[in-house]
């Protein structure tokens, strides 16, 4: 499987060979659209210039980096604070990692370690991470025994609950419907 996400195809083609752009955007990927989200890493790598490693964002300036994020159009509906929680992540990987994004999922023993790593992650609940062991289950081919067990639900085989899942236009529209229904069930779990 390849990132074919409805975004331009630079950016899906950023998403398959750079595992820090795919990490950003699942740290991105709250409060905006997924399209926003997984568009971001390949503008930011336009604004810079180049592809940035972890080392460079953990080392960047940080108002160059809140400047370079809001930018219009900005890369986040919160600028400032993804801008500060993306160079957090970087700083990890940076420091735990030697700079290697990929070394978050690369020699794990199994899932419930990939799932540890990520949960980890400055900015990371339990289900932002279990959206990332899917995602790299389904489409980075990161299957370590149990991953499926680690992404819960959203490693469903045939699921269409998250961006791991979304291949096609039929399926981001599956997953859209998912999103909706499940606030929809919060909203009136609220009210009654």
């Amino acid at each position: 499987m390849t990132f074919s996400l409805p975004v331009p195809p630079e950016a899906n083609d950023l998403l398959n060979r750079d595992p820090l752009a795919v990490t950003l955007g699942i740290v991105l990927d709250q409060q905006i659209t997924l399209e926003k989200a997984f568009t971001s890493p390949w503008v930011l790598a336009q604004r810079l210039g180049h592809e940035p490693t972890a080392a460079e964002l953990a080392d960047f300036d940080p108002e160059a980096l809140v400047a370079i994020f809001s930018e219009p159009p900005a890369l986040h509906r919160f600028p400032k604070a993804m801008a500060a929680r993306v160079q957090e992540v970087c700083r990890v990987i940076a420091d735990e990692y030697e700079g290697d994004a990929a070394g978050l999922w690369r020699g794990v023993a199994d899932g419930a370690e990939l799932y540890r790593r990520i949960f980890a992650l400055p900015g990371f609940g339990r289900q932002k991470a279990q959206i990332f062991v899917a995602l790299l289950g389904k489409l980075y081919d990161v299957r370590p025994d149990g991953w499926r067990e680690a992404a819960g639900g959203y490693g469903e085989e045939g699921s269409r609950k998250s961006v791991a899942d979304i291949v096609d236009a039929a399926s981001l529209a599956q997953v859209r419907a998912y999103k909706k229904q499940v606030k929809a069930e919060a909203k009136a779990a609220k009210e009654a």
